[in-house]
C-alpha cells in the first residue's frame, strides 16, 4: 500500500510539473523521462501482485519514491522562492540517486518474479462509475427479527413513565442497526412527537452529545456553533419539557457521560422512550435489568445476510455454495464479518479456486484465540482490497472514532494527497466517487445521509473496521495520528501526514516541526497555531484560527480548509488575498468556512491554474486581465460564494470546466441586460451542473427574466430573493435534466401556480419555503418522477394539488409552518397512496406555534387516521 501511495503521489507531481506552463522548464527532459518510465513499470507490479511477499522491495520502492519527490518539490519551491528564471535546468543529483535505487528494486523484482511463478490475489477492483453514486440506507433486518418486535413493543407501550431500553452485545453484531431500523420505522415516526439521536463514543464530551441531539431533532448548527454548553443544555431540556420524545444514546462506553446529561433530558410522564447502545454490559445494568442482549446469528441467518451482501437480488451459484457456506460458517455469526466478507466476494472474481483461496486465508486468520479472531477475519476486508483502494481506506484514518464525514471533503482530500491514479476517460473526482461506492459496496463504509439529489452526503467508518484502518496506518507509517495537546512522537519531522484529535490547541505537535520536515498533511481538529515551519506543506485542514496570511507562504500547497466559527453577527470583515497567492503553484482547493465575511481576490488569481474548488462564504473575483495565452481556471469546477459575479463572456471563456457556482448579489436593483453582471451568459456553462444565484435586494423582475439564462446541463438549481413570477417557471420547467429545485425567500412572486403539462420531467426534489403561494394547481404529469416534496413557511396554501398522490415515485412530503389547510392534503394524498397499495409514502408535518397544532389535532378528529403513518412536530 505504501509503494502504491507514494508511486502515484510521485506520478501525480510529476504530470503537474509537466503540464505547467512556468515550472515544466526547471528540469531535465531525458532526467523526468527516465522517471516516468520507471515508476510506470514500478507502478503495474505494485497493482499485480500481492505485497505480503515483497514487504521489504516495497519498502524500499516507497522510500525512494519518497526521496524522488522530496528532491522534486524542494527544486519547485526553491525556484519559486528565488525567484529564478535560470535557462538551463539542471540535472538533480539527489533525484539521479533515486532514478538509480528504482533501477536496482526493479532487477530485484524481475529476479523474483521469474523464480517464484507469482499469482495476483488481490480481488477485483470495480471499474470507476460515471452513473451518480446515489444509495438508500437499508431497512433490512437479518437474524434479529424477534429483538425488533421486543424493542418495538417497548417503545409503544403505555407505560406513562420515560423507559430506558438498553442495547447490549459486542461490537459489531448489530446494536446500531437494530436501533436504527426502529428509529426510523414509520410507526415509531408517528408515535413520537420529536426523535433525536447521538452517537457518544469512548471520547465524549457534554458539549457534543448536546449539540448532536438538538442538531437531530432539527435545531441551527449555525445558531449552536456560538453557544455555550449551558446555553445548549438549556436549550435542549426547553425542547424536550412536556413533548413525547424518543432520544437514542449510541455506543455509550460509561455510565458517567448518561450522568453528566441525564439532567437535561425529562421525565415528561408522557410515554417518552430512550434507546442506549453499549458494549459494556455493566452498563447496560446500570439503565435496566432487562438489557436486550445480542447473540451471534445462526448458520441459516449467517447465510441470508451473506447472500444478501454478496449476491443482492441474485441467488448465489450453485458452484459457490459449498465453499460460500463454509466460508459463512467460519465468520461464527458476528453480522460484521459476515456483511464485509460478502461485500469482500461480491466484488470479487465468482470462482470457485478463488473462493477457495478466501476460505484458506480466514481458516489462517482464526488461528489466534478471542475477540482478535474477529479482528484478523476483518483484516482480510483490507488485505483483499485492490491497490488502488487500500490508501484510500486508510485515510479514513483521519477521523476520529464514529465521525460522520462528508463525502465530498473526503474527495477533495484524496485528490490533494495525490491518492489516486488518473486516467482518461474520468476526472479525478468521479474516479473518486467510483472508489467511495466501491467501499460502501464492500461495507467498509456506512451511508450516514443522502443529499436532495440523492447521492452520498456523509458516511462514517465502523469502529471495528477503523480499528483495522489505525493498526495498518501505524504500522505502515502512513499517517501519524495524536490525541493529546503535548504527545507528538519524537520523530515528527520524519512523518509526511500528521493528524491531530486533540481538543486543544496542538502547540506541542506543532512545535516540534521545523524547517527541514518532511510533513505534506496536517490536519487539526482543534485550534492551530499559525505559522507553520514545514515548506513542503500540502494539505492544511484547520478547525480555527486567526490569520490566513502565513498560510499563503506555503508555495507548495494544494489544499487549504480554515473552519473557524463566524464572526459575531453584523461584523463585517473583509479580507484581500495577496497577489503572492499566485506563488501556490499547485493548489487546488481553497476552502474557507464562515470565518471571514468577504475574501477579494487579486487578478493573479486567474494565474492558478490548478484550481479546482473555491469555497467561501463570499469572494469576490476581479475581471481576467488581458492575456495573450489566454491564461484561465481550465480546471475550476467549483465557486462558491461569488460576491457581485461577473459573467462575462471572457469569464465563460476562462472557466469553461464549471459544474457548481453559487452566487450572491448585494445589489441587483439598477442592473440592466446590458450591465456589467451579464446574468445572460450563465448559459454559455455548458457543464454546469449547480446553481445557486441569491440577491440582497430584489431585482426588477423584467430585467432579472430577460437576464438570467439557464444551461441545459442543470441538474440542480436554487433561488432566492428572486421575485419570479410562476408562469416563468414554464422556462425552468423544461430543462431536461433538473433533478433539484429550491425555491426559497421570495424567489416567486403571485398567488397562483398552475404548472403547464409534462413540465419538470426529470425533477426528483422541489421545495418551495417562504413565498406568497395560495392555489396550486397541477396533476402528475407536471412531476411524472418526483420523489420529494418539501413544503415551509406556506401560510396562506389551501391545499398541495390532490393529484400528487398518483405519482409513482413520490416517497417523501414534508409541510412545516405552512396552513392547516395544506398540512391536511398531506394526509389526504397519504391516504390515497394507501388505497392504491403504496406504502412507501412518508410524511412530515410541522407546526411553530401552539395554537396551529392544536387546530390541526381538533379538526383532524374527524378523519379516521388508525391506517396513517406520519409525523407531527411543534417546532
Amino acid at each position: 500500500m505504501a509503494a502504491y501511495a507514494a508511486l502515484v503521489s510521485l506520478l501525480s507531481t510529476v504530470d503537474n510539473i509537466q503540464n505547467h506552463p512556468h515550472l515544466s522548464h526547471c528540469f531535465l527532459h531525458k532526467q523526468i523521462q527516465t522517471l516516468t518510465a520507471k515508476l510506470d513499470s514500478l507502478l503495474a507490479f505494485v497493482e499485480k501482485y500481492t505485497s505480503q511477499s515483497h514487504g521489504e522491495l516495497e519498502s524500499q520502492i516507497a522510500s525512494a519514491s519518497h526521496a524522488a519527490e522530496d528532491a522534486i518539490e524542494s527544486h519547485i519551491v526553491d525556484h519559486i522562492l528565488a525567484g529564478s528564471a535560470e535557462n538551463t535546468p539542471p540535472s538533480l543529483l539527489d533525484l539521479q540517486k533515486s532514478i538509480q535505487e528504482m533501477d536496482s528494486i526493479e532487477e530485484k523484482l524481475k529476479a523474483e518474479t521469474r523464480s517464484e511463478d507469482l499469482q495476483p490475489t488481490y480481488s477485483t477492483p470495480a471499474p470507476p462509475s460515471t452513473e451518480a453514486l446515489t444509495a438508500r440506507k437499508s431497512t433490512t433486518m437479518v437474524g434479529f427479527e424477534e429483538y425488533w418486535e421486543e424493542v418495538m413493543d417497548k417503545l409503544t407501550s403505555d407505560q406513562r413513565q420515560r423507559q430506558i431500553i438498553p442495547i447490549t452485545g459486542m461490537g459489531g453484531i448489530g446494536k446500531t442497526t437494530l436501533a436504527r431500523n426502529v428509529y426510523e420505522n414509520a410507526t415509531i415516526v408517528q408515535c413520537f412527537d420529536v426523535r433525536g439521536w447521538v452517537t457518544v463514543s469512548q471520547d465524549y464530551s457534554v458539549r457534543k452529545i448536546l449539540f448532536e441531539i438538538l442538531s437531530s431533532l432539527g435545531e441551527s448548527t449555525r445558531e449552536m456553533d456560538e453557544r455555550t454548553e449551558y446555553e445548549l443544555s438549556e436549550k435542549l431540556h426547553k425542547t424536550l419539557f412536556g413533548r413525547k420524545y424518543l432520544v437514542v444514546l449510541d455506543d455509550i462506553w460509561s455510565i458517567d457521560a448518561w450522568k453528566r446529561v441525564q439532567f437535561f433530558l425529562p421525565d415528561n410522564y408522557n410515554k417518552s422512550r430512550m434507546i442506549v447502545t453499549t458494549r459494556q454490559s455493566d452498563v447496560a445494568k446500570e439503565f435496566s435489568d432487562s438489557a436486550l442482549a445480542l447473540q451471534l446469528l445462526g448458520e441459516d441467518k449467517s447465510w441470508e445476510l451473506f447472500c444478501h451482501k454478496a449476491f443482492e437480488q441474485r441467488d448465489c451459484p450453485s458452484e459457490l455454495e459449498g465453499v460460500g457456506r463454509e466460508i459463512v460458517r467460519r465468520c461464527k455469526g458476528l453480522p460484521l464479518s459476515v456483511a464485509v466478507i460478502g461485500g469482500l466476494l461480491g466484488r470479487s472474481s465468482m470462482t470457485r479456486s478463488y473462493w477457495e483461496i478466501v476460505a484458506k486465508d480466514i481458516s489462517s486468520a482464526l488461528d489466534s484465540a478471542g475477540d482478535s479472531q474477529y479482528q484478523n477475519l476483518l483484516s482480510l476486508s483490507y488485505s483483499y482490497l485492490p491497490a488502488c483502494l487500500k490508501p484510500c481506506f486508510l485515510y479514513l484514518g483521519i477521523y476520529p472514532e464514529d465521525h460522520e464525514f462528508r463525502v465530498s471533503r473526503l474527495i477533495k482530500l484524496w485528490i490533494a494527497e495525490g491518492l489516486l491514479k488518473p486516467n482518461k476517460e474520468l476526472n479525478l473526482e468521479e474516479i473518486a466517487r467510483g472508489f467511495i461506492k466501491d467501499l460502501v459496496d464492500r461495507n467498509l463504509i456506512l451511508v450516514c445521509s443522502l443529499g436532495s439529489n440523492g447521492k452520498l452526503k456523509t458516511c462514517r467508518i465502523h469502529d471495528l473496521l477503523r480499528d483495522i484502518c489505525i493498526r495498518v496506518v501505524e504500522k505502515e507509517k502512513f499517517l501519524s495520528i495524536t490525541t493529546r495537546v503535548h504527545d507528538a512522537p519524537r520523530d515528527m519531522n520524519m512523518e509526511r501526514r500528521i493528524v491531530n484529535h486533540g481538543k486543544y490547541s496542538p502547540g506541542g505537535v506543532l512545535d516540534t516541526l521545523e524547517s527541514t520536515s518532511l510533513a505534506r498533511s496536517l490536519i487539526f481538529q482543534s485550534p492551530a497555531l499559525l505559522p507553520f515551519k514545514s515548506r513542503m506543506m500540502r494539505v492544511l485542514v484547520e478547525a480555527y484560527g486567526d490569520s490566513l496570511a502565513p498560510t499563503f507562504q506555503q508555495v507548495n500547497l494544494r489544499l487549504l480548509a480554515y473552519e473557524s466559527v463566524r464572526a459575531p453577527f453584523g461584523w463585517i470583515r473583509t479580507y484581500e488575498l495577496p497577489p503572492s497567492v499566485s506563488l501556490l503553484w499547485n493548489v487546488q482547493t481553497l476552502i474557507v468556512d464562515r470565518s471571514i465575511d468577504k475574501v477579494v481576490a487579486p487578478s493573479e488569481i486567474w494565474e492558478m491554474q490548478r484550481l479546482r474548488h473555491l469555497e467561501f462564504y463570499r469572494i469576490w473575483l476581479p475581471d481576467p486581465p488581458p492575456s495573450e495565452g489566454g491564461c484561465g481556471l481550465q480546471n475550476l469546477q467549483t465557486v462558491k460564494t461569488a460576491l457581485d459575479f461577473k459573467c462575462s463572456e471572457e469569464v465563460c471563456k476562462r472557466t469553461p470546466n464549471i459544474r457548481k457556482l453559487k452566487i450572491f448579489y448585494q445589489d441587483f436593483s439598477e442592473v440592466t441586460q446590458e450591465s456589467s453582471h451579464c446574468l445572460h451568459n450563465i448559459c454559455s456553462f455548458d457543464r454546469l451542473e449547480s446553481l445557486s444565484c441569491c440577491f440582497h435586494t430584489v431585482p426588477n423582475h423584467d430585467v432579472l427574466l430577460q437576464s438570467l439564462k439557464f444551461p441545459s446541463s442543470l441538474k440542480k438549481l436554487v433561488l432566492q430573493y428572486c421575485e419570479l413570477h410562476w408562469d416563468d417557471l414554464t422556462i425552468i420547467g423544461a430543462l431536461p435534466h433538473l433533478e433539484v429545485l429550491k425555491l426559497k425567500c421570495q424567489a416567486v412572486r403571485g398567488h397562483e401556480w398552475c404548472p403547464v403539462e409534462e413540465g419538470f420531467a426529470r425533477l426528483k426534489f422541489l421545495e418551495i419555503d417562504s413565498c406568497y403561494l395560495i392555489k396550486w394547481d397541477a396533476d402528475d404529469s407536471c412531476f411524472p418522477v418526483l420523489e420529494t416534496l418539501v413544503l415551509g413557511g406556506l401560510y396562506k396554501l389551501d391545499e398541495i394539488p390532490a393529484d400528487m398522490a398518483d405519482i409513482a415515485t413520490l416517497q417523501s412530503v414534508c409541510v412545516v409552518e405552512c396552513s392547516v389547510s395544506a398540512a391536511i392534503s398531506a394526509l389526504r394524498i397519504l391516504e390515497q397512496k394507501l388505497d392504491n397499495g403504496d406504502d412507501d409514502l412518508r410524511v412530515r408535518i410541522g407546526f411553530r406555534e401552539k395554537a396551529e397544532l392544536e387546530e390541526f389535532k381538533e379538526k383532524m378528529k374527524f378523519y379516521d387516521l388508525s391506517d396513517l403513518s406520519f409525523q407531527v412536530d411543534r417546532l
